[in-house]
C-alpha cells in the first residue's frame, strides 16, 4: 500500500510541470502542458453539460481562404491547431481572436462568432466537444 502510495506522489509531482516520466520499460515520456484555462476565448466560465455527457472527437480541416458560417456551441468546445492559422470572430461583440499552430482554443459558449482561415496554408483542428449524449455542438444562425 505505501509502494503504491509512494508511486501515486512522484507520478503527481512529475505531471505537475512540464515534466520527464518513465514508461513501465524505463522509458522517457515527455509531458508539456499546453493549456490551462478557467474561461473560454470570451471569458466566460467554462459549465459542463449537467447531465449524459458525451465527448466527441472530431479532425477539420478548413481551406485557406474559407469562412465557417456564424455559428455558436450549447456546450464546451475545445480545438488543437496542428497547423495553419485561423481568426476567430465574436459577431456580436466585433472582436477577433487569431489561432495559429500550437494553440490551443476554449470556444465562446453561446455567443455567434466565425473563424476564418486567414493563411496560406489549410488549417488542421482537433477538436473536442463534451455536449448532453444525443445532442449536437454547432447550432448555425438563419
Amino acid at each position: 500500500m505505501r509502494k503504491i502510495l509512494v508511486s501515486t506522489l512522484l507520478a503527481a509531482a512529475l505531471f505537475a510541470n512540464n515534466a520527464q516520466a518513465l514508461d513501465a520499460s524505463g522509458t522517457p515520456v515527455v509531458v508539456t502542458p499546453l493549456a490551462s484555462r478557467t474561461e473560454t476565448a470570451s471569458g466566460q466560465p467554462i459549465t459542463l453539460p449537467q447531465k449524459n455527457v458525451q465527448v466527441l472527437v472530431s479532425a477539420y480541416q478548413i481551406a485557406p481562404g474559407a469562412t465557417l458560417p456564424v455559428h455558436k456551441h450549447p456546450f464546451p468546445r475545445y480545438a488543437y491547431v496542428e497547423a495553419g492559422t485561423l481568426q476567430v470572430t465574436n459577431v456580436e461583440t466585433g472582436k477577433s481572436n487569431t489561432y495559429q499552430t500550437g494553440d490551443f482554443i476554449i470556444e465562446m459558449i453561446g455567443q455567434w462568432h466565425q473563424a476564418t482561415n486567414v493563411g496560406a496554408d489549410p488549417v488542421k483542428l482537433l477538436v473536442i466537444d463534451q455536449v448532453e449524449e444525443g445532442t449536437r455542438n454547432t447550432v448555425l444562425r438563419q
